[in-house]
């Protein structure tokens, strides 16, 4: 039967994200709009975006956070563009993104001492591949095939190379090992539900050496550049971005930030994020038509959560459109290059409440288009 108890926020987009609970345009601090982001409102609400992510997240002494243009993206290219080409890459790739920094890797920058090891959508590469002395790049956590890293003990203490990190749908959500990453990368829009165009750029003391001591071959554009005269643009870091942000992202970031200090803090984020996927685990474990993409439970994602079904292409673009009709689910679909299937966000901004009223929804909706 059509059930009749709908979630009450329909959003699970993988990015865009939803909003945090009970999130409104009011409960924005509106003092710095229409104000410069030089002048010191504009100034110190920047600076303050970046203290609280440091802070919260817990990051080691001496790691810096800046806010960088063109979301995770850009922060990723400004870091591939600006650091590598000293030492030997090596590329884990498993999903659409990571095979798109290898392509960087390989097509863009041209790295002719570039190693790339890659898996299938479901799995995750061979780790031991990796060279304590090469350049690092990976994903932590896969956002389109559903599959994360299970830890960071694969990365060598002992390494002499940099490890690069696409932290993007990990970030708030995931343990990271940060003595392990000395580049890391995410942006607002995923597991905060903040709003676009802005990249964050967090870097450890042995990333800012290697800015300091090595020029790659290649011109960067203003947008990339890290350093000036040899020495890191410090104020990048302090809130004097290298372009002009949007103050009111900004200070939707802000809100976010606050509202996981009021939650509990990291690890309260992390737990509502595990929990929203248990009751998804539990209903596949109830029904034989659904499973997940990624191979085994210690790699599954506790954001993007991918699914495979016992249908058809055609059968599962109409279950996505049958339940975006009834209002109780957008945007669940699959990422474009990754397997047919379904992607169900369940970050900390989604409230397990709805997870649980959307399942016999997808029970409904498989029924209808199979029958």
């Amino acid at each position: 039967m059509k059930p009749n108890i709908k979630p009450q926020n329909p959003n699970f987009s993988s990015g865009p994200c939803t909003k945090r609970p009970g999130y409104t345009l009011n409960s924005l601090n509106t003092d710095s709009l229409g104000r410069s982001h030089r002048s010191s409102i504009g100034k110190d609400r920047l600076k303050k975006a970046i203290d609280e992510t440091s802070r919260l997240l817990n990051l080691p002494e001496g790691y810096k956070v800046g806010i960088v243009p063109g979301s995770d993206t850009g922060a990723m290219e400004m870091a591939m563009w600006s650091i590598l080409g000293q030492r030997p890459v090596d590329v884990f790739a498993w999903e659409s993104f990571g095979a798109g920094w290898a392509s960087d890797v390989a097509k863009q920058l041209k790295l002719d001492n570039a190693q790339i090891v890659t898996a299938e959508y479901g799995q995750l590469p061979d780790f031991s591949k990796a060279n304590p002395d090469h350049d690092v790049i990976f994903t932590w956590n896969g956002t389109t095939s559903g599959v994360k890293v299970e830890n960071a003990e694969w990365i060598s203490d002992q390494r002499t190379g940099l490890t690069i990190c696409d932290a993007t749908s990990a970030v708030f959500a995931m343990e990271i090992d940060w003595n392990k990453i000395d580049v890391a990368t995410f942006s607002w829009q995923k597991v905060l539900g903040g709003e676009g165009a802005h990249g964050m750029l967090i870097l450890s003391p042995r990333a800012v050496a290697r800015l300091e001591s090595y020029t790659p071959p290649w011109p960067l554009p203003k947008v990339f550049r890290l350093t000036n005269k040899g020495k890191l643009i410090d104020g990048i870091f302090k809130g004097a971005t290298i372009n002009t942000p949007s103050l009111l992202c900004v200070e939707d970031y802000l809100d976010a930030l606050a509202w996981i200090e009021s939650i509990g803090g990291l690890p309260a984020a992390i737990e509502k994020s595990q929990g929203n996927l248990q009751a998804l685990v539990e209903f596949v474990q109830e029904h034989d038509w659904i499973d997940f993409l990624a191979q085994s439970p210690e790699i599954c994602s506790n954001t993007s959560v991918c699914f495979q079904l016992k249908a058809s292409d055609e059968q599962i673009k109409a279950m996505i459109k049958l339940l975006a009709d009834e209002q109780v689910a957008f945007d669940i679909g699959a990422y474009k290059d990754a397997p047919s299937g379904l992607r169900i966000w369940c970050g900390a901004t989604v409230e397990k409440a709805d997870i649980v009223a959307l399942l016999p929804w997808l029970t409904w909706a498989y029924n209808q288009v199979t029958a």
